[in-house]
């Protein structure tokens, strides 16, 4: 995957002074990365093909997430029959690095797939991945059918609109032709050699460009016991802490239609748009996808002889509701919240509420 040149500074690396005093944000990360998840719920499973640079930094994020069942790193896109690493990272194919993430659509949609692919590398960078340079390393969105087409393209033209990068969009939205798994070491690189992963990680300045664009969760915190009692309503503790359920039609956002995003009432941790809010007509606000997967988690519910998806904050554990798959198009599913959960912070306060990197998503 690297060059001789990547080799020798992923070496480098290795010994350097940064790889030591580093070692406890490393192992902090690591353990954030072996996380348990639920992978999948009702089996059904539809592949996602990603090229964002190198590919073990393209299949980490994707391996602890929810709905996410396998990440197979690979190569993507070229004609030679079963290429080698040596085959493509010489260049001389046309095959990119690439990742293909199987996930289940009761649990996590395509749409949201694309929101964490787009956070993982610079996709204003035409000539390849941070130090990995040249058009193997170039990234592109394989799509395997006009759904994924129209989602991928949609959802690069809402980066572009955004403005949190100040050059083009450069990665391509291209149908999906072949892929061929990479070596066994590439798999799961992160776990068989952690430490020369997430050296590189931090060494190659993709971790640093990733934190300058996009804010991190561990910003926000959970106020302890007393404190959530001190300060949230009855019902809003009864909720979030003790996973009890707010009347349908009686609620303070199931029929609010106003712009502006939903924060977790107990950490602040943004995880809705009223962009993707929609009238379900179940009396609960409704929403088909996530401002960011990162900031839920999604967990098996059996309670009361039903088997559910029930979706909690990443941070402040709240829960917020539940997910299922009979939601609109393009991404169907209704993520069924309760308003007890959440604060809503109208447009016009995001920024003086510190949420204004956020002002895209509702314009």
């Amino acid at each position: 995957m690297k060059n001789i040149m990547n080799i020798l500074f992923g070496l480098a690396l290795l010994t350097s002074a940064c790889a030591q005093t580093d070692s406890k944000e490393n192992s902090d990360q690591m353990k954030m990365d072996m996380e348990p998840k639920l992978n999948s719920f009702v089996g059904v499973t539809e592949v996602a093909t990603l090229a964002g640079g190198c590919f073990w930094c393209v299949e980490t994020p994707f391996e602890k997430v929810d709905g996410v069942r396998e990440v197979i790193s690979g190569y993507a896109g070229g004609t030679k029959l079963n290429p080698t690493y040596q085959d493509v990272s010489s260049g001389t194919t046309k095959y990119r690095e690439a990742v293909q993430v199987y996930f289940d659509p009761a649990v996590i949609s395509y749409q949201e797939i694309l929101d964490i692919y787009w956070k993982q590398f610079d996709p204003t960078d035409e000539g390849g991945s941070f130090p990995d340079r040249g058009f193997q390393y170039t990234s592109a969105i394989f799509y395997h059918d006009d759904t994924q087409k129209e989602a991928a393209t949609e959802s690069k033209k809402k980066l572009e609109k955004s403005g949190i990068f100040d050059e083009p969009i450069a990665t391509n939205i291209i149908e999906f032709t072949t892929f061929y798994a990479a070596e066994d070491y590439h798999q799961d690189f992160y776990k068989k050699n952690p430490q020369r992963y997430y050296s590189y990680r931090k060494g190659s300045g993709r971790d640093e460009f990733i934190m300058s664009k996009w804010k991190d969760e561990m910003s926000y915190k959970k106020p302890d016991k007393e404190k959530l009692k001190s300060e949230l309503t009855d019902l809003q503790y009864k909720v979030t802490q003790e996973s009890a359920t707010e009347r349908a039609f009686n609620n303070e956002y199931w029929d609010n239609h106003k712009p502006g995003i939903y924060v977790d009432v107990v950490s602040g941790e943004p995880l809705f748009s009223s962009t993707d809010k929609f009238e379900s007509g179940t009396g609960w606000p409704s929403f088909t996808k996530p401002i960011d997967p990162k900031h839920i988690n999604k967990v098996e519910d059996d309670a009361y002889g039903m088997k559910r998806v029930e979706v909690r904050s990443k941070v402040g554990d709240s829960h917020l509701g539940h997910v299922f798959n009979d939601g609109p198009e393009p991404s169907g599913l209704r993520y069924c919240m309760n308003s007890a959960s959440m604060r809503f912070i109208p447009k016009d306060k995001m920024e003086e509420e510190g949420y204004g990197e956020y002002l895209w998503l509702v314009k």
